[in-house]
């Protein structure tokens, strides 16, 4: 038994030369459902936001039939399509990450720009997974095997190894780029910044930070201070690059 496959736009970023772009044959066996279907083809069904099969929607327990027309889109978080797709509840709008151990730079670069991004490089997948769950977060990982998970909803695959590169397409994908808020969030450990008075703070100073700074913010998790030194205008300049390649 065969049905035809096409994936559309990034999906096709999973797929073998032969197989991108186009629509393929695909044989399956007796009660496979679209979502295993999907996945054996390489795509991991987080990634995906809309099932047609012969122009009509399905969901992921659809079973496949002799024939069918697949069609497949990936997630459209930046559009609300939740009437024209049964695969999830809603999407995520209220973006909330949760990083793999591998994304430690990524994870810095995140908080920096305002977004809750929960991280430790000691997390096991099955930890990330409970988390996102709980927590409603979106897993972002280079781990396809993670986003398999059957009972991951929202996640993310990063076709880059360079945290630049992860960074816009983090703020492409979600469409981000009017939502970066930049020294809000504790870069170490994810707390929202509080404003502090200079005078409670002044001993744990440099005598040339207390002359030259006015404004300081204190992580309540952590307790580091943070103040707006050259750094914060290096970092504005770098947000501003990224803008421009967004």
């Amino acid at each position: 038994m065969k049905v035809s496959f096409r994936f559309y736009e990034e999906l096709n970023d999973f797929l073998p030369e032969e197989k991108k772009k186009q629509t393929f044959e695909y044989t399956f066996t007796l009660n496979q459902t679209i979502k295993d279907a999907i996945e054996a083809s390489g795509v991991p069904h987080v990634e995906v936001d809309l099932i047609l099969v012969n122009s009509s929607p399905v969901d992921f327990s659809y079973k496949l039939r002799d024939d069918d027309i697949v069609s497949v889109y990936p997630v459209f978080e930046s559009m609300d399509i939740t009437n024209a797709s049964p695969l999830r509840e809603k999407p995520l709008r209220d973006i909330k990450f949760i990083n793999d151990v591998h994304l430690g730079k990524l994870t810095k670069y995140l908080r920096l720009c305002g977004f809750d991004t929960a991280y430790r490089n000691s997390y096991i997948d099955k930890e990330i997974v409970s988390i996102a769950i709980e927590e409603k977060r979106v897993i972002l990982t280079r781990d396809l095997q993670l986003l398999k998970n059957k009972s991951i909803t929202h996640g993310y695959f990063l076709r880059s190894q360079f945290h630049k590169e992860q960074l816009l397409e983090v703020l492409g994908r979600f469409d981000l780029k009017d939502q970066i808020t930049l020294f809000k969030r504790c870069m170490e450990c994810n707390e929202l910044l509080k404003l502090v008075d200079k005078s409670e703070i002044s001993h744990r100073l440099q005598p040339k930070t207390i002359l030259y700074y006015k404004h300081f913010s204190v992580c309540p998790g952590c307790d580091r201070i943070y103040w707006e030194g050259t750094h914060t205008e290096r970092m504005k300049v770098f947000i501003e690059s990224l803008n421009q390649d967004l």
